[in-house]
């Protein structure tokens, strides 16, 4: 699965259109809310700049449906580049047309610019090909850095690399090497803890999973039809997620939660309730402390472990222990421990839980998708090493 790498490019003196997924959410005030993913570019960006590269980066900002959006221009990200970098990082009026090529132009040898939201063009998303003609007249070489926007066949991300010359960023180089990892010959036991309310999202990789790793441990909402499956009398059986109670030779197990924490009725107090049998009107906000114990059992054996949604209503502080309990036996760990997907990221480090991973994924969608054993375009698309 290697591309051919940055390192491998002569990039000296040349314009480079890195696309990058600043895709980053934004405060009340309209500034940057977490910059992670901005931060996470900066190697490969520094890299460029030493060679004396002229940057040229493209992004895209929330959805603003293929035209220009002043709430989805790119001004607060370039204003925390420029923080970042300690230098002025200039914003073009716009992604492609007269304004950008003047922008590009401008730039000096180590300088740094963005282009205007990419999605302010409905040929974008739909990977036009007079779109795609626009973006590479602004550039010699194309690099790859935005591995959260890798699953989607867009211009910036399957197109440009069909016209110039392509490689892979320092990013997108270590997310396919570190995933990659968990899918060919990963320390065992491989265990991975799957949870989150995206049920339906979610089975292909636990199917997939299930013929990689040696445990899921499955919670939050995602554990919930499988119980539901397998109480007695259930009248409506979902074929696709009761097949995932029964495990075939070479197939991980799947454990679920034994118990589980609810709001008392009429108050904002907890009860612990057994997950057999579960009250159909029961709504289980987090695992139970039998489950904590059980989970926690299993971590502290695994070789390699991989995290995907968290265990509760980690937004809620009374429902927040049972992922962070679980989690905390990973400190004592020395195997690959990845974690991958915007809420895990965000719940790792609202309940300060990133140390405990020896990676974390800036991939989202892209992330699973790969985890799946799905080709992504973004990557496919890229010249092998």
């Amino acid at each position: 699965m290697r591309k051919r790498s940055l390192r491998e490019v002569e990039v000296g003196g040349r314009t480079v259109l890195l696309r990058v997924d600043h895709n980053v959410p934004l405060d009340e005030q309209g500034r940057v809310a977490d910059d992670r993913r901005i931060v996470e570019s900066l190697p490969t960006i520094q890299y460029l700049k030493e060679r004396e590269a002229r940057v040229v980066l493209l992004s895209h900002l929330g959805r603003p449906g293929g035209r220009p959006s002043p709430e989805f221009s790119l001004a607060p990200v370039a204003e925390r580049m420029s923080q970042l970098l300690g230098e002025a990082v200039p914003l073009a009026p716009d992604a492609v047309g007269p304004g950008a090529m003047d922008a590009v132009r401008a730039l000096a040898p180590g300088g740094v610019l963005y282009l205007e939201n990419l999605r302010f063009h409905p040929g974008e998303e739909a990977n036009d090909p007079a779109f795609v003609s626009e973006l590479a007249r602004l550039g010699e070489l194309f690099v790859e850095e935005a591995f959260g926007a890798l699953h989607r066949a867009h211009a910036s991300t399957v197109g440009l690399p069909r016209r110039l010359p392509s490689c892979v960023g320092f990013l997108v180089e270590r997310e396919v090497l570190e995933l990659g990892r968990l899918l060919e010959d990963p320390p065992r036991p491989f265990v991975a803890v799957l949870g989150g309310a995206k049920v339906k999202d979610k089975l292909p990789l636990v199917r997939h999973l299930r013929t990689k790793a040696d445990e899921i441990l499955l919670g939050g909402a995602l554990a919930l039809p499988l119980l539901r499956s397998a109480a007695p009398g259930e009248p409506e059986r979902d074929p696709g997620i009761e097949e995932l109670l029964h495990q075939r030779p070479g197939e991980a197990a799947v454990l679920l939660p034994v118990d589980f924490l609810v709001e008392g009725p009429g108050t904002t107090g907890v009860l612990t309730v057994p997950a057999h049998p579960l009250p159909r009107e029961a709504q289980p906000l987090d695992v139970g402390p039998e489950t904590r114990r059980l989970f926690a059992s299993r971590l502290g054996m695994a070789g390699t472990v991989f995290f995907n949604g968290p265990l509760g209503k980690v937004e809620d502080p009374r429902f927040a222990g049972g992922t962070r309990e679980v989690l905390s036996v990973l400190r004592s760990l020395s195997g690959p421990r990845v974690a991958a997907g915007g809420d895990s990221s965000r719940a790792l480090q609202d309940l300060g839980l990133e140390p405990c991973f020896s990676y974390v994924s800036t991939g989202g969608g892209a992330a699973l998708e790969l985890l799946e054993g799905r080709e992504l375009p973004g990557l496919t698309v890229l010249p092998d090493a």
